[in-house]
C-alpha cells in the first residue's frame, strides 16, 4: 500500500501532537526494536521514533530499514525523527482520506 500525498499530509497532522514511542541510541537498530515497532504499529497504526545524537544511524536509512522490516509506510523523516504508519489488521483506528 502506497500513501498518497494527501494521506501523508493527514498523517503528519495527526503525528504532530504525538511523542516518540522509541528512541534509537548508540546500540543502533536491533531485532528487538524492530519487533517492538511492529507490535506498536499494530496497536497504534501511527508512531514516531527519535534517533538520539549518540547514535550512528542516519534517520532516512533507519526509517527505510524499519519500514521494510515491518512492512510499514514512511510518513515523514524530519531532523532526527521518523513517522511510520501501518494499517492495523485487527484494530483499525485511523480512517485515511481518499
Amino acid at each position: 500500500m502506497s500513501l498518497s500525498n494527501s494521506q501523508k499530509k493527514y498523517l503528519r497532522k495527526l503525528s504532530h501532537k504525538q511523542s516518540p514511542v522509541f528512541q534509537i541510541g548508540k546500540q543502533g537498530l536491533s531485532e528487538n526494536l524492530v519487533k517492538q515497532t511492529a507490535e506498536s504499529l499494530e496497536a497504534r497504526e501511527l508512531i514516531k521514533i527519535n534517533i538520539l545524537q549518540n547514535s550512528e544511524e542516519e534517520v532516512k536509512e533507519a526509517a527505510e530499514t524499519i519500514a521494510s522490516s515491518v512492512h510499514a509506510e514512511i510518513v515523514q523523516t524530519i531532523g532526527s525523527t521518523m513517522v511510520l504508519y501501518k494499517e492495523s489488521k485487527n484494530n483499525k483506528k485511523i480512517e485515511l482520506p481518499k
